[in-house]
């Protein structure tokens, strides 16, 4: 099993936590077509995603925040769903763990797999496109690692090699104003 990921995106998203959007845990394919149907009129839909702690898919807008999705609870897995809908069937197109305010690792696939089939859909074998997020150290900026560059895209210090957004010592400097 994958760690729990904790919201570590800017404060000022971290207050979106209990918006009034709509958000979905569907427990079969026929339960999310009736929901799909019920907010959107496509063939193709692309919508944020996360596991929550006790397994389940939860799902909203494309647009909306992955916090406010979650609620502001410690999740899974996190990222964008791409799904293609005739009728009742839901077929994933792709998935992502592509989610800034949460910053999940590529090795949460499993959970998310298994919340898409939680969900009565079936799982692809992998994420569409995988990404590596780490936190610099100095500016304390969210840095998507791109092509194996582990290099701040901000101040151009070298980043860590190891996902490192559960470091107490980051995080606190963060949380103290030194972060975006």
């Amino acid at each position: 099993m994958s760690r729990p990921y904790k919201y570590v995106g800017p404060r000022r998203l971290a207050d979106l936590a209990m918006s009034d959007i709509e958000r979905a845990e569907p427990k079969s394919e026929a339960e999310f077509a009736l929901w799909l149907s019920a907010n959107y009129n496509e063939a193709a839909v692309t919508l944020t995603y996360v596991v929550t702690r006790g397994g389940a898919l939860r799902v909203s807008d494309r647009h909306s925040e992955h916090v406010a999705c979650a609620r502001g609870e410690t999740v899974l897995g996190a990222g964008e769903l791409s799904l293609l809908v005739d009728g009742d069937a839901v077929e994933v197109e792709s998935v992502t763990n592509q989610s800034t305010g949460y910053c999940p690792e590529p090795d949460c696939f499993p959970e998310v797999a298994a919340a898409l089939a939680g969900a009565g859909l079936v799982p692809p074998a992998g994420f569409s496109h995988e990404f590596l997020f780490r936190r610099c150290t100095s500016c304390l900026g969210i840095n998507l690692v791109k092509d194996g560059d582990f290099e701040c895209a901000t101040c151009g210090v070298e980043l860590p090699r190891r996902w490192n957004f559960a470091d107490d010592d980051v995080q606190d400097r963060r949380l103290d104003g030194g972060a975006p």
